[in-house]
């Protein structure tokens, strides 16, 4: 019975480990998109805030010890081996910790970075210019025309933030963010404009930013709520990693402890 017991805990080991060797593939994928995103608000991010690339390469070296870890687990679950089931219960402990300690610090962060994207969208919007004096203002500008074009809005709050930037405050005609225009459901949604238009069927020489033909909603809230729901994918996935990492600690003491002999001849050679 118990030789039955130890199979069976052997290879429900092999296969959480399995598990969580492709959601640490998962967790580095997700590092790699971050760095790799050039059309999304995600690049907004990560270009204006060393904090978000920070976080993308630690995602990536999470997920690659994660992947490591599920792989060291299998072999050492197959081959009864408790010098590498030891080592996989260690490290494992250390990852589980370090994301706790990660999701607490971001928890009690969350205000500070919604503050923080805040006041870098309203830095783009102001600054804002039809040739960009750099490559990275050229790529936030890109970034924040494609996120004003899908999500179909305009400004942060409102399309009255434009009113602030520098070269349409300047501009003698009545001009208007390209990208926060108006479209009809069957347009190209793939095209993005860029720059400033001019308002076309003016009733006056006056400059009224009423007559812009421009979504009036805010991105704000719509932000916020994309945000919301890729961190709830994100928050998810960890949960599920932190799930199987428990599971893991577990089967591998079991394993362990009914281990009394080990044969290293098991274990592959490469």
């Amino acid at each position: 019975m118990g030789a039955a017991c130890i199979k069976v805990t052997k290879y429900f080991l092999f296969l959480f480990n399995l598990l969580f060797f492709i959601l640490g593939a998962v967790i580095l994928g997700f590092g790699v998109w971050i760095i790799a995103d050039k059309s999304s608000f995600v690049s907004v991010l990560q270009t204006s805030s060393s904090s978000l690339q920070v976080g993308a390469y630690v995602f990536i070296g999470v997920g690659a010890i994660t992947m490591l870890m599920g792989l060291l687990g299998c072999i050492g679950a197959v081959n009864e081996v408790r010098c590498l089931l030891g080592l996989y219960f260690v490290f494992l402990l250390l990852i589980l910790i370090a994301q706790v300690t990660v999701g607490v610090l971001f928890y009690f962060n969350a205000g500070k970075l919604k503050q923080e994207v805040g006041s870098m969208v309203m830095d783009i919007i102001q600054n804002y210019k039809t040739n960009a004096s750099s490559s990275r203002e050229e790529r936030l500008q890109e970034a924040w025309d494609y996120v004003q074009a899908q999500v179909k809005c305009c400004g942060w709050a409102s399309f009255y933030n434009w009113t602030d930037n520098l070269e349409l405050r300047n501009s003698t005609e009545n001009i208007y963010p390209c990208s926060c225009e108006e479209t009809m459901e069957e347009d190209n949604q793939y095209i993005v404009k860029k720059g400033f238009c001019k308002v076309s069927n003016s009733s006056s020489d006056a400059i009224f930013h009423e007559e812009w033909p421009v979504y009036k909603e805010g991105c704000m809230k719509k932000v916020q709520m994309w945000l919301q729901e890729n961190l709830g994918i994100l928050l998810g996935v960890c949960v599920g990693v932190a799930v199987i990492e428990l599971l893991g600690l577990f089967l591998s003491i079991c394993l362990c402890r009914h281990i009394h002999s080990e044969d290293y001849s098991k274990v592959p050679k490469y």
